[in-house]
Order: structure tokens, then C-alpha cells, then sequence
């Protein structure tokens, strides 16, 4: 309102200049320029409340050193050898390693690969410096930015919350400025990446035009190493391995990347069974863990079905979503209650996707669910394989593949898909501006390998 009532002063004033200054015999009348001064307040409103437009400058993967690699064999022996773990889980253990999709080139922290791992305050905070300040390391050297021009700080790990916090490390180590915003993301699993995004968008859009936010997104592996023999929380053990990524994100278009479209949050934790389903608690030895329920693949299913139903409209053809709503409709008033739902055909709205490696079943499950292509999800799976489930940062090892194999056009639309404790499903649309102009990245030394056939073992 108070734009509203300084632009139409402004207007005011115009008007009777102009009418001041126009010739007495003129047959212009001050009702002849109302048409144009409607116009002009109209303009100005509409510039000055639209959204802005979020632009991702660049990202960067953590790539970690060859002597943090863990082969499944070296797992399965491990589990064999170890006084803590009983028989039955080591083959437990050497079973599902044959069907996790994941190679041998995955990573894990030197502190959790003894026969008795321990990671204490200093083993976790080190493994979190690492990471973090490497992820940072060449995200600045990619875009060159000033570190005084960094307004927003947002930082995710589910597990690890030190005091002071990963943030405070991040503002420790690059002596940040005094007046940034910071926030620390922490209990919400693998979907908080994408809601790191969501969040750093919304401040950026209230902030002075071209502020910068960097937003950076880990899982440290070593403190939520579980050493007992309950099959539900071992499962983590198998599938999570070492991963981050730093992204910077702006208003400016300026050195822009890709254009931020839509971003849908769904919630599932009114549900008992989905809040649930997955669980930090200890075993009966008093050893903690990550508990996953059964429910786990439903839970997900439907947190993904409310999802898309939220972002539909967001981002389908008119034609498609047309299709989607009438069979809704349809179905209302008929009362089919046994037909399955109308799955919209989200690669008319998508060129690529990266949904979130929770291993092969998860991927599967949404690829049906979806009606995707096998070339639709191979960055999923190959990313499973090379470097495991990275918990929140996988999608954009995902992305990386995919600007990897030369695949990513001016133009093209991504869809990243994030699921995480909760339960929550987060999804995040971007328009790529300007694809990648070298091979630099987490698979610069493998992607000639890639993609390989996992089928056998998925």
C-alpha cells in the first residue's frame, strides 16, 4: 500500500504539470491521459512486487581421496572379523551388499573402517572440516567470488550438530562477515538439501538485489556408524557413504548457471507410521542408530504422490494437466475407487532427473511410479554405484553426471527429488542457462566408465 499510494503521488503530480504545461486551446483533456497513468502505476507495482528470479551460480561435489575408498568385500570381512557383530548379521551384511547396486569405488571415513570403529567429537569434527571446507575450497575457486558479497549461510547434516555449529565453523574459517544471515539444518535426512534451496531462495527474494547465499549440504558418516547386530538400523551402515556439495545461489543472472523454477515441500509427520519410518534410537545394547521401518518404500510412495500433486500445476502442459484433473474429477463422481490414479507424464515438463539415491528399491519404486525411461533414472543409479547413498547431497552428484556426459543443454529442465526423515518428499525445478564448459567435477576420472549394467544385482 505504501508503494501503491507513493506511486500514484508521483502521478498525481505528472497530471498536473502536463496539464499545466499544455497549450489552453489544446483539445487534450486530463481524462485522455488517465489511460496512460493507469498504465504506468500498473508497470511499476507489478516490477516492484513480482518475485525475483533465483539463479544457481555454480555447485561443487566433494570428491573424495583414494584412501578413503571401501570396497564391499573389505565391509563384508570386516563384519566377519568384528567382536561386535554375530554371524547371522555378517551374512546379513554380505547379502545385501549383493543387491545394494553399489561398486567398489565408494567411500568411507578411516575412523569407522577398524574392527571396533569409534568416532568421537574430534574424528567427527575432522571428517566434517574436510569435507566442507574442500566442497567450499572449489566452489570459490570455480566462481571467483567475493566472500564479502555472501549475505545468506545455510548449512545441512542431519547427525553431526556440534557446538559451535557447522555454520559457525564455515564463518570461523573464511571470516565471513558480521551481519550474515546464518542457519543450521539439522534432523531432516536426505531431503534438506533441497529444502536448503527452498530456504535460501525465499530470504534472497527480500534481500538487496544480486546478495549471494551459500548453501552447503553433508551427512557426516562417522558418528551415525552403527555397531550393533539389529538388521533394520545396519541398514544405513550399508548404504551411506561420504559426500557434500556447496552451491551459491543469487538474484543476479550474472555468471548464472541455471534458473531456479518451482519448489514443493510435502510433509507426512502427523502420520505415526511416517514419522516413524525413519528413526534415530538404540537397540537393545544401548547402541544408536537409524532405524528403517518396513513402511519405508509406502511412506514414500505417498509422500511422493502428495507431492506431485502440489507441483502439477506447476510446471505440466496445459494438455497433460488437463488429463490429470479430469481424471481426478472423474474419478470423484464416478467413485472408481479401483483404478489407479492418472501419473501426469512428468518428462513432458523434465528433460533430465535426479531422485535421491536411497538405494535400488527407492529408485525403482519411483521410476514406475513416474513412468520414467531407464535414461531417466541412470544418474541415480550410476551415482549409487560409484559413490553410495550420500544422503542429501546426492542429487547434485546426480546433476554432476549428467553435465558429466555432455547431456545438459541451454534450455533444459531438471527435476531433483529428495526424500528424507520425516517423512518428507522436496522437489526443486531448475532451467539450465549456461551448461557446464569443462570436465571438472566428482566423475572427471570415471565418467568413460560410466554407465555400467547393475541390473544383475539390483
Amino acid at each position: 500500500m505504501i508503494l501503491a499510494t507513493a506511486v500514484l503521488t508521483e502521478v498525481t503530480q505528472w497530471l498536473s504539470t502536463a496539464r499545466k504545461t499544455m497549450p489552453q486551446s489544446s483539445d487534450i483533456c486530463l481524462i485522455h491521459l488517465l489511460p496512460i497513468a493507469l498504465l504506468i502505476v500498473t508497470a511499476t507495482i507489478y516490477h516492484a512486487l513480482r518475485p525475483r528470479n533465483v539463479y544457481l551460480v555454480d555447485y561443487s561435489c566433494f570428491r573424495p581421496s583414494s584412501n578413503f575408498r571401501y570396497p564391499k568385500a573389505t565391509s563384508v570381512e570386516h563384519a566377519r572379523l568384528s567382536p561386535l557383530i554375530d554371524d547371522s548379521t555378517a551374512n546379513f551384511i554380505a547379502s545385501i551388499h549383493e543387491r545394494s547396486g553399489m561398486g567398489d569405488q565408494t567411500y568411507f571415513p578411516p575412523v569407522v573402517m577398524h574392527m571396533e570403529p569409534y568416532c568421537g567429537l574430534d574424528e567427527a569434527r575432522t571428517e566434517a572440516e574436510l569435507v566442507v571446507f574442500s566442497v567450499i575450497d572449489d566452489l570459490l575457486a570455480k566462481t571467483c567470488i567475493n566472500l564479502d558479497a555472501v549475505g545468506v549461510l545455510i548449512t545441512n547434516c542431519s547427525l553431526f550438530c556440534p557446538v559451535p555449529s557447522i555454520a559457525d565453523m564455515i564463518v570461523n574459517r573464511y571470516k565471513l562477515r558480521g551481519d550474515l544471515r546464518v542457519m543450521n539444518l539439522s534432523g531432516m535426512a536426505c531431503s534438506a538439501s533441497v529444502t536448503a534451496v527452498g530456504l535460501a531462495s525465499n530470504i534472497l527474494r527480500f534481500m538487496p538485489w544480486g546478495s549471494y547465499a551459500l548453501v552447503v549440504s553433508t551427512e557426516i558418516v562417522g558418528p551415525c556408524y552403527y555397531v550393533g547386530n539389529k538388521r533394520s538400523m545396519q541398514l544405513t551402515n550399508l548404504l551411506f557413504r561420504m559426500g557434500g556439495v556447496a552451491k551459491l545461489l543469487s538474484t543476479s543472472r550474472s555468471k548464472a548457471r541455471f534458473r531456479l523454477g518451482h519448489f514443493t515441500r510435502t510433509i507426512t509427520a502427523a502420520s505415526n507410521t511416517a514419522y516413524r519410518c525413519v528413526y534415530q534410537e538404540e537397540d537393545e545394547k544401548g547402541n544408536l542408530g537409524i532405524a528403517l521401518s518396513k513402511d519405508l518404500m509406502a511412506v514414500a510412495g505417498d509422500a511422493l504422490t502428495a507431492n506431485i500433486t502440489s507441483t502439477a500445476p506447476l510446471v505440466l502442459p496445459a494438455s497433460e494437466l488437463s488429463k490429470f484433473w479430469l481424471f481426478c474429477m472423474a474419478k470423484k463422481v464416478l467413485h472408481w475407487r479401483k483404478i489407479r490414479p492418472y501419473i501426469p507424464n512428468f518428462s513432458v515438463a523434465f528433460h533430465h532427473f535426479c531422485i535421491h539415491v536411497g538405494g535400488p528399491a527407492v529408485i525403482t519404486s519411483v521410476q514406475h511410479g513416474l513412468g520414467l525411461s531407464d535414461k531417466h533414472v541412470e544418474p541415480s543409479r550410476m551415482t549409487l554405484h560409484r559413490f553410495g547413498n550420500q544422503s542429501t547431497s546426492s542429487v547434485w552428484y546426480e546433476l554432476a553426471y549428467i553435465e558429466a556426459k555432455g547431456r545438459m543443454k541451454k534450455g533444459n529442465k531438471v527435476w531433483m527429488i529428495g526424500f528424507g526423515a520425516g517423512y518428507e518428499c522436496n522437489t526443486v525445478g531448475w532451467m539450465c542457462i549456461q551448461p557446464s564448459s569443462g570436465a571438472d567435477g566428482p566423475w572427471a576420472s570415471c565418467i568413460h566408465r560410466y554407465p555400467v549394467d547393475v541390473s544383475n544385482k539390483v
